[in-house]
């Protein structure tokens, strides 16, 4: 990816985040060439606002100026579910210990990005994403995609109090509400090339103040769950179906209810043995 902005606080935002990860090479081909810019005309000036760009093209409406660095992070999520380079791309959270992978697939709300956080950074995971779990058709395996972990509203409180956090700022008044990042672990940025195998898939669900709760569930059911946060199996027609099959066949599937984070540790270490 190349990433070209006049935006401080874009700027900002790369070089506090990205500071560990690998450079590419003078002359490396290019998947994503990413600008972010700032708005045309009065919007400049005017309340001003913030664009998108991937190979020239805007895709989506630009935001407020002062959500440039969450809108960089948006965007680039975009690229990768919208142009996955033949791999089969999910909404889910995804970590990995000893080559076994935890997937976290998950709607709005349902806690995965804070408990992919607390697991990352409190028990020593290695983070491969907290948004888009990535497998690639042809060896069944899942590819690292350590990036900022995004976290909204309570979360950020939650993940603030974590003694190895490091918090971007906080930007209020988005579309997701208020939200902030955390910083992907350095261990997990270094193992940047290390694959995984799906092992467990845990469907989380937060309820404040719950009863924790936790019932395994059929892979059959467990496909039909994650087909609906799978952002390309229909384009990618049979080989995504049996991706995903292939995917569930070595996985133990759970549903998981929980009303702390504390809770859903629990629930998550006593269903991986950790």
């Amino acid at each position: 990816m190349r990433v070209r902005s006049p935006i401080a606080a874009v700027i900002r935002h790369l070089e506090f985040f990205y500071e560990g990860y690998r450079r590419g090479e003078p002359g490396s081909f290019i998947d994503f060439d990413v600008q972010v810019l700032q708005g045309k005309g009065l919007r400049r000036w005017w309340r001003p606002q913030v664009r998108f760009l991937l190979d020239g093209m805007e895709s989506f409406y630009p935001l407020p100026a002062a959500q440039s660095a969450p809108l960089f992070e948006w965007g680039l999520n975009w690229c990768v579910a919208n142009r996955p380079l033949g791999y089969l791309v999910m909404h889910a959270g995804l970590l990995a210990r000893a080559g076994q992978a935890l997937m976290m697939p998950g709607f709005p709300g349902a806690g995965k990005s804070t408990l992919c956080a607390a697991l990352c950074l409190m028990q020593d995971w290695q983070l491969l994403s907290d948004e888009l779990a990535i497998l690639d058709p042809g060896s069944g395996l899942m590819q690292p995609h350590p990036r900022p972990i995004s976290l909204k509203n309570a979360s950020v409180d939650v993940v603030t109090a974590f003694p190895q956090a490091r918090l971007g700022p906080l930007y209020h008044d988005t579309r997701k509400g208020s939200i902030s990042h955390a910083a992907c672990p350095a261990s997990s940025v270094a193992a940047a090339g290390t694959v995984a195998r799906v092992r467990w898939i845990v469907l989380p669900r937060f309820v404040a103040g719950a009863v924790p709760h936790c019932e395994k569930i059929s892979r059959a059911e467990t496909f039909s769950l994650i087909s609906e946060q799978s952002f390309n199996k229909e384009r990618m027609g049979e080989v995504g179906f049996d991706a995903l099959c292939g995917m569930l066949s070595g996985a133990d599937c759970y549903q998981i209810v929980f009303g702390s984070t504390a809770d859903g540790l629990k629930l998550i270490g006593d269903i991986t043995g950790s």
